[in-house]
């Protein structure tokens, strides 16, 4: 079982067992993304994923390890690390995991929360309309993130995400 993930540097040949995870595309590109995987037994291997790296995230009460790269979103059972599902999705732009194993997304303008598949999001409200979104640092139960707003990009507000309650309120606005 996957206990732990993180983005690192293309490996030395033959460092770790290398698995592949790729998609056939003809617009993929030549970058890739390369996690080591530490197991519950402290073995370590290395999954190579199509697309420039962007963050990894994983959900022990789902049992999934979710990729997101410049290209794709790859699901992983955290059991095995056996590709689930892939998802072309060039948008999104931030992932991360919520204390209760929910998942965040986002791209420049919206948050969605995926649970226990990433073919199943479900948009959260905000009470202004985001772009340019950017999460920041979880704080207990409460998300922090960035952004401006919609066609107001000289105002920069700080949000709160609760992931209680699937609330976003502002925090504070410049």
């Amino acid at each position: 079982m996957i206990e732990k993930a993180e983005i690192i540097s293309q490996p030395y040949s033959g460092q770790f067992e290398e698995r592949i995870y790729d998609y056939e595309s003809p617009w993929n590109s030549q970058s890739w993304t390369w996690i080591k995987f530490t197991n519950v037994d402290f073995t370590e291997w290395c999954g190579h994923f199509r697309g420039f790296p962007k963050q990894v995230a994983i959900s022990f009460r789902y049992e999934i390890v979710l990729v997101l790269t410049s290209k794709y979103i790859f699901q992983l059972d955290i059991n095995s690390g056996n590709l689930m599902k892939v998802e072309d999705h060039g948008q999104y732009h931030n992932l991360t995991v919520a204390p209760n194993g929910d998942f965040l997304i986002s791209d420049y303008y919206h948050i969605e929360k995926v649970e226990n598949n990433i073919d199943h999001k479900i948009l959260l409200r905000s009470p202004i309309k985001m772009d340019l979104i950017e999460f920041k640092k979880w704080n207990g139960e409460i998300l922090e993130f960035t952004c401006d707003e919609f066609l107001n990009w000289n105002r920069h507000l700080t949000m709160e995400y609760d992931c209680k309650n699937d609330m976003i309120k502002i925090k504070n606005a410049t």
